[in-house]
């Protein structure tokens, strides 16, 4: 062979590797995706896939699909036909998506995985010992049984909010109260005032369970005032505990998975 052709032979084959490596990035490489779709995938995901998966993606052994980590799948067409039709011989079983839905299922796998890189998870018994104690937070909500009647029970939080969305409500709590955990502020004719924490109320009737935690229930024609409090009362702890703390607090309420223990 000439050095003419010598020459030749070597630029092919540098660039079918150009083109090989090429290809080979792309395939891992995730795709970009709206945040429409990651929306729609988040909905879906918290629906099905979160009873077994865990909300934050980390309840199967090996897995953790919150931060990116596949046991069987290396890029995104992978993990959609994993969505679609399961794993044969595992507890995986085929989901009844379309393309597009399990597209979106992985938008939002891999949008949580970036997310995850700026949400710390700090040690869960520091965790637990902030939260019965400096945090304060048993004054106002109940674990496993554990706390005020009155309080809003958070033994399952783990399960169904995200690592990211706990440390959320943390430093940044929401200015509305979730329905089920309103409280409601009654007159009575007589003037007395009642409040608690609302369990039910239609037309004709309220009840509730009073400060003293007593169950109670009116006829709304015995009231002279009858008002649903739908402000949140949480204040936020930034600046009130550091941001290890906050890491701490968050790692413990990820372990709250409603099975009555904490991991």
């Amino acid at each position: 062979m000439t050095r003419s052709g010598r020459t030749t032979a070597r630029l092919v084959v540098v660039a079918v590797g150009i083109v090989v490596t090429a290809a080979s990035v792309a395939k891992a490489q995730p795709l970009l995706y709206s945040a429409a779709d990651a929306q729609d995938g988040e909905r879906l995901f918290m629906n099905s896939c979160a009873n077994c998966h865990g909300a934050d993606g980390d309840a199967v052994s090996g897995v953790d699909l919150g931060h990116g980590v596949f046991r069987r799948a290396s890029s995104d067409p992978e993990l959609v036909d994993i969505i679609r039709r399961g794993i044969p011989g595992t507890a995986m079983p085929p989901g009844n998506y379309s393309n597009t839905a399990a597209t979106q299922i992985v938008a939002f796998l891999r949008t949580s995985a970036a997310s995850h890189q700026a949400t710390a998870r700090g040690d869960a018994a520091r965790g637990r010992a902030l939260f019965e104690g400096k945090g304060q937070c048993v004054t106002c909500h109940t674990v496993n049984g554990n706390g005020p009647r009155l309080g809003v029970d958070i033994s399952d939080v783990g399960r169904i909010r995200r690592s990211a969305e706990l440390e959320k409500a943390i430093v940044d709590p929401p200015a509305t109260v979730r329905p089920q955990n309103r409280t409601v502020r009654l007159v009575t004719r007589d003037g007395s005032v009642v409040t608690g924490r609302l369990l039910n109320h239609d037309m004709l009737t309220v009840q509730l369970l009073d400060s003293r935690e007593q169950l109670r229930s009116f006829a709304k024609s015995s009231l002279t005032q009858f008002e649903i409090v739908e402000k949140s009362p949480k204040t936020s702890y930034r600046g009130r505990l550091t941001t290890a703390e906050i890491a701490d607090l968050v790692g413990y309420l990820a372990t709250l998975k409603g099975t009555g223990v904490v991991n």
